[in-house]
């Protein structure tokens, strides 16, 4: 029997639930597609199996978990999904705990996120460090001296909630991977032709994921979205500058698999939106952690709670 820690990600497609050594090296992973119809119950069914059959081969001095929604982070409990239904209220920490037999952290995925990515990922050696996850939403963290920063209960990093226009037209209507496959959509109905729109011609969900494909391709209208993106996701991260000044800012989901055209862009945009003082500004990278940064991050903070 090995002694290490339990890492979860409650996601709104994905699951997974990994067991790692003393070095946070993952040695054993159960990884499961939420099936949306049988809400948060289906994805409580797997996790307890999963955590089954874990503890066959290990005991996990604590468990990590990081939530696809508001969570609060001191006690352990939900406080929604707005993706899956069911988890209102729920007391997921104490749930876990128990079936684990481990002391349980619980937080919302983009914080542990952020966690992770500062710890073990791109953000080594940074300080701060600020994390934006560009997926089905828009979320983000900030890590400073090593630790996630929470702010006064119940305020997170939303920097998806933060607003572009006095309209009320928030980050995440610009920025996330839902708003850009709307966008698509509009300029399909509009008639509007090239490679992205050849790409697209069949799909009915999920465009977004192919405009990286067409920026390869030199499309123009690829090109336009993602000069738009850059520049409203640019003027939403100026005030995390203002406000924090991180070191390092870190692009991660789906949308960050654009890779080195979104990274390039934002680095151009930013200093546009800032003050000439912070010249030459935060350094701008993609996430290096890939599919495992919440669970990664998850492992961190369980080690951090765990009894020497």
């Amino acid at each position: 029997m090995q002694s290490g820690y339990f890492g979860i990600e409650i996601g709104g497609t994905k699951l997974q639930v990994v067991a790692a050594d003393e070095a946070l090296e993952i040695r054993e992973r159960k990884r499961f597609t939420v099936q949306r119809t049988r809400g948060a119950e289906g994805i409580r069914e797997r996790i307890e199996e999963a955590i089954h059959e874990l503890r066959k081969n290990w005991t996990a001095k604590a468990v990590g978990i990081g939530f696809g929604g508001p969570v609060n982070w001191r006690t352990g409990q939900i406080c929604c999904s707005h993706h899956i239904e069911g988890w209102s209220e729920f007391p997921l920490g104490q749930w876990v705990g128990s079936l684990a037999d481990a002391p349980v952290i619980v937080d919302n995925d983009a914080n542990i996120a952020a966690l992770g990515e500062a710890s073990r990922g791109a953000g080594v050696g940074r300080n701060p460090v600020f994390y934006i996850t560009l997926g089905s939403g828009v979320g983000g963290g900030l890590v400073v001296d090593g630790k996630i920063y929470h702010g006064a209960s119940p305020g997170e990093a939303e920097i998806g909630h933060l607003r572009l226009y006095k309209d009320g037209t928030i980050v995440e209507q610009r920025c996330s991977g839902w708003a850009i496959d709307a966008r698509i959509r509009e300029m399909k109905k509009a008639g509007e032709t090239g490679i992205l729109m050849d790409l697209v011609s069949n799909a009915t969900v999920g465009e977004a994921k192919h405009l990286a494909s067409a920026l390869e391709k030199g499309d123009a209208l690829a090109q336009r979205i993602l000069d738009e993106v850059v520049e409203d996701l640019s003027f939403g991260l100026s005030h995390v500058v203002h406000l924090f000044h991180p070191e390092l800012i870190v692009l991660g989901g789906g949308l960050s698999l654009i890779g080195q055209p979104l990274q390039a862009g934002v680095e151009k945009a930013l200093p546009k939106f800032t003050m000439e003082a912070f010249a030459p500004g935060p350094r701008i990278c993609l996430a290096a952690l890939g599919e495992d940064v919440v669970p990664i991050g998850a492992l961190v903070a369980a080690k951090s709670m765990a009894k020497p």
